[in-house]
């Protein structure tokens, strides 16, 4: 009975591919029986309610179930995915009762977590849930093989979405038109990208792309962790030995993988050779440890047989029954070459038949173009190796579609979208949602949390901070935190032994410099401490147990296996202990100028059975290698470039069953020239902000009106945000193509200098002011200035007044510049507070009056007398400062500048100040000496610069930050609007 339920169930879900329908009626159809009582609700009720864990059925169902609360368009349902609405219409349509809802409902709860955020040119597509249903021979096998893994069954369905959803945005690869389609797809830092794209190929070559090229990386180590990816999760072990027996020890000879630890146990297995299962083979162009070559066998390894002769390859009669290529290959110049001369030699008939998939993996590295366009312009430099070389690929193959991955995807929305050659995302960009059981941000940082009783829970449990104090450097009480959570490991393992392969590689990195001197000494440092600790003896015991008795046993997970004291974990210590030293060392040093370093036996994940070192390094250990295992982070190194930074958080990953043994030593006060210190631990907190900045603007655009997009990556490029000023969103090569559209910076003081030279210009923006002028009060008022020694209270004098915030956007909107760029980002931000819910209410201006010997005053355009003072430009148009220190000090304190301590004489200045209130200080400026300006003469406004200053209000809510946002221009589009405004105050 229990097999025929199965194979019942199994038979009529088969049936609802398209959807959910009557499941009683399609059960009596399709059953032997007149009426099958296995379908009854009541006795499927039972069987849901009584099922244990592993329960086929109840797996059958949550995959199925599942699929379709994931559906994005569902033809049963109006209701949105990921819904109880959803999952609502699809039990009446299953035509399931109350109490069976409720039995599936508790068995199989409604899938709700985030999906991919999609911008796109189109909505729909030609890749249906349908057409990859009918031909899904790989991307089944790889299914099955995460499922084998111990994925969820809604962690297989939310990456059978995402894939999904990147493979309908390429071109149909059976259209007549060739259309080679660009996107871009951004990850989290170590968030499982690989598995998408693994997932992105396995779906595309079912659907008929049969030349697969993945860039992976620009170091042997990463190209071929990515070859054994693909080759163990994809390729399979049929394909590897080319149909030969995997039980024959002849065949093996050879092979790549015989070495390998997981081999063949762990590779998929298609059992049987694909070509013999009605499917296609897959032929490997690349292995583990061979990047691609001229080909040996000659160019016949890149042409493909076809099945009709007179029709070309991407004919369904040809296409489904060719074999596919893969090659995985080094970002390098002399490897990508020996591959452009080869397919050169095909020639440009064939290659235009061949529907291609080029997957570039960490894509805003090497990939992207970094010569000034300014060269190009004159005509001395054109792209970069790289960028060149995938360009000339993407020429050579019409049906290439091009997809790049990242963590880090500020360098890719500065590609000129007006450049038809290089790689911005003009198709599609895909922000992929955090995965489930993924330690991110969030657990390091209490972003935006409102809690009082949760605020610094995350920083408590994993921050360790850096200070310059008398705890010194810590790095040895972070040699024995990798100790004690080695020994916490095996512990675990030892009483729960589902958890042995997860620990199966215990690390610690120590990052500091890239420089490799300092890492040779910082090595031997360690070393020298690793044999002084003593943790064999007493001493060694005793700091253990009380590190542990303060850190790690107040932060346990309560569901995993923790000792209740330190003598429960002691005997374990020892083990670890000789873990980690063996091979005689602690310590792999991985870094040069060759790739030696990562040969060491000790340091290959696949290979190794255990993997328990401490690894000193610098950019070979930041970006794209997974360090297995990491546990312990040490991280001190400095950079100004926000993605850099990002591409260095190896503390970013997938850690069950040691989640909350994860600790981040990290600088808060490292130095950064001679008097300015920086805190690391903010630095990631900002770049966090930038992303989650980005993903919230997709996320906005991302939104459909009528069914169709609001807008493609190529009309708006997405802005990219800088929540520290001295942190770049990217290297400066890689944003000759960004401009300033915003820079938020409430509390700070803001002052122009591209004030225009033509006398026209300077009448207008006179008369732009002229109503202000009005407002100010008739004789001056008395202002605390700040005091140079700290002593007795300072003054000076200023006419004040009040203005709108409205009028004040009117009048800074009508201003000419000499440089408008200069001054727009900081306007943009003024317009759009409001939008942020950041209203500011009014404006208290100040006009100084000027104390000067030589000082004097002068009307303009019938106003009262105004206090000149006298600037002189430096560097073309712009001026030099403008403003005065003690004008400064009185604004932001009015203004309410954290950074403005109070000070006496305060009570004045709060008298002006008010919630939601900024000030602006005026600056009536003459170029030449105002001794040429006679007593109370009436000055041409010709004559006069009216310049100022600004500082915006500081709320005191969190929201309310410092923010930089750029954007990127579009070469073709360089006079058009890409944000348009309503009028101001319409």
């Amino acid at each position: 009975m229990t097999d025929h339920l199965f194979n019942l169930h199994g038979d009529v879900l088969a049936a609802m591919r398209r959807g959910p329908r009557h499941f009683a009626k399609l059960a009596f159809a399709l059953a032997d029986d007149e009426k099958p009582a296995d379908v009854e609700q009541q006795h499927f009720q039972g069987r849901v309610t009584g099922a244990g864990p592993g329960d086929e059925l109840t797996a059958l169902w949550h995959r199925t179930l599942t699929g379709w609360d994931l559906a994005a368009h569902a033809a049963w349902s109006q209701a949105p995915p990921r819904t109880d609405e959803r999952r609502s219409d699809t039990y009446d349509r299953l035509g399931f009762g109350t109490d069976l809802r409720k039995a599936l409902d508790h068995a199989v709860p409604v899938f709700k977590e985030p999906g991919p955020t999609i911008i796109s040119t189109t909505p729909t597509s030609w890749y249906s849930r349908d057409t990859a249903a009918a031909r899904s021979f790989y991307w089944t096998a790889y299914e099955r093989l995460l499922r084998r893994k111990g994925w969820s069954d809604a962690a297989v369905a939310g990456l059978d979405e995402a894939s999904h959803a990147v493979v309908e945005r390429l071109a149909d690869p059976t259209r007549p038109q060739a259309y080679g389609a660009r996107g871009l797809v951004v990850g989290y830092v170590q968030s499982g990208k690989t598995a998408n794209f693994t997932g992105v190929t396995a779906k595309a070559v079912d659907a008929g792309y049969r030349l697969v090229i993945v860039l992976g990386g620009t170091l042997n180590l990463l190209r071929g962790q990515t070859q054994r990816r693909l080759d163990m999760e994809l390729i399979g072990q049929e394909n590897i030995l080319r149909g030969a027996d995997p039980e024959d020890p002849e065949a093996l000879i050879g092979v790549d993988y015989q070495d390998d630890e997981d081999w063949p146990e762990k590779f998929v297995s298609h059992q049987g050779r694909p070509s013999a299962l009605g499917a296609f083979d897959i032929e490997r162009l690349t292995t583990r440890d061979d990047d691609y070559k001229s080909l040996t066998t000659g160019i016949r390894a890149l042409e493909f047989d076809k099945q009709v002769r007179t029709q070309p390859l991407y004919a369904p009669d040809n296409l489904h029954r060719a074999a596919a290529r893969v090659m995985v290959v080094k970002k390098n110049k002399s490897v990508l070459s020996k591959l452009i001369k080869d397919l050169k030699k095909i020639g440009g008939p064939l290659l235009s038949e061949i529907p291609t998939l080029i997957i570039d993996d960490e894509s805003d590295q090497a990939s992207v173009n970094t010569t000034d366009p300014k060269k190009w312009e004159e005509g001395k430099v054109t792209r970069t190796a790289i960028n060149g070389q995938i360009s000339q690929l993407l020429g050579l193959l019409p049906r290439a579609q091009y997809v790049g991955y990242t963590a880090t995807p500020f360098a890719n929305v500065f590609v000129d979208p007006g450049d038809g050659d290089d790689i911005f995302p003009r198709d599609f960009l895909i922000s992929l949602p955090r995965p489930t059981g993924y330690m991110g941000v969030q657990d390091f940082y209490d972003l935006d949390r409102t809690d009082e009783s949760a605020v610094g829970g995350a920083e408590r449990a994993h921050v360790r901070g850096i200070y310059d104090d008398a705890r010194g450097d810590r790095l040895a009480e972070a040699l024995d935190a990798f100790v004690l959570t080695g020994a916490l490991k095996l512990y675990r393992a030892a009483h729960d032994p589902s958890l042995e392969d997860h620990f199966r590689h215990h690390t610690m990195l120590v990052h500091e410099s890239v420089r490799m001197a300092e890492h040779a000494a910082l090595a031997l440092r360690i070393s020298s401490i690793w044999h002084q600790a003593s943790y064999t003896g007493q001493e060694g015991h005793a700091r253990l147990a009380a590190l542990f008795a303060s850190d790690f046993q107040r932060f346990a997970d309560d569901g995993l296996p923790t000792p209740a004291s330190y003598e429960d974990l002691r005997p374990h210590v020892s083990r670890a202990r000789q873990l980690i030293n063996s091979g005689g060392t602690p310590v792999l040093v991985v870094n040069g100028d060759t790739e030696r370093d990562y040969d060491q036996p000790d340091l290959d994940f696949d290979r190794t059975p255990h993997v328990w070192k401490i690894l000193v390094g610098g950019t070979k250990l930041s970006r794209g290698f997974t360090v297995e295992g990491l546990t312990v982070t040490y991280y001190r190194r400095k950079t100004q470039q926000a993605d850099t930074l990002m591409q260095m958080g190896r503390w970013f990953g997938f850690r069950p069953g040691y989640r909350d043994l994860v600790r981040l030593y990290i600088g808060r006060e490292e130095p950064a020239g001679k008097t300015r210190t920086v805190d690391l631990y903010e630095a990631f907190e900002a770049i966090c902000r930038d992303e989650e900045t980005f993903r919230a603007q997709l996320a906005r655009y991302a939104t459909l009106i009528d069914g169709r997009p609001q807008v493609t990556p190529a009309q708006i490029p997405p802005l990219v945000s800088q929540h520290l000023p001295w942190l770049k969103p990217s290297a400066r090569n890689k944003m000759f193509n960004a401009e300033l559209v915003e820079i938020r910076s409430p509390g700070e003081w803001v002052e122009p200098t591209a004030y225009p030279t033509a006398p026209a210009d300077l009448r207008h923006n006179a008369e732009v002011w002229r109503p202000v002028l009005d407002l100010l009060g008739t004789g001056p008022v008395t202002l605390p200035r700040d005091a140079p020694d700290g002593g007795r209270v300072e003054t000076f004098e200023a006419q004040i007044g009040t203005l709108d915030h409205q009028e004040l956007l009117k009048i800074l909107c009508d201003l000419r510049w000499s440089a408008p760029a200069q001054f727009s980002p900081h306007l943009e931000s003024l317009l759009s507070a409001g939008e942020r819910g950041e209203g500011i209410d009014d404006w208290l201006v100040l006009l100084p009056r000027q104390t000067s010997s030589r000082c004097v005053e002068a009307s303009v355009l019938g106003s009262r007398p105004l206090s000149l003072a006298h600037r002189a430009r430096r560097r073309g148009d712009l001026f030099g400062a403008i403003s005065e220190p003690k004008h400064r000090g009185a604004a932001l304190r009015i203004a309410r500048a954290n950074h403005a301590g109070g000070r006496a004489g305060d009570e004045t200045l709060e008298a002006l100040a008010r919630e939601r209130r900024g000030v602006v200080v005026l600056y009536p400026v003459v170029e030449e000496q105002p001794a040429a300006v006679a007593p109370a003469e009436v000055i041409a406004p010709e004559r006069l610069v009216m310049a100022f200053c600004l500082v915006a209000p500081r709320s005191s809510t969190a929201a309310q930050r410092s923010l930089v946002r750029f954007r990127t221009v579009d070469s073709t589009k360089k006079d058009s609007a890409i944000i348009e405004r309503g009028a101001v105050g319409s």
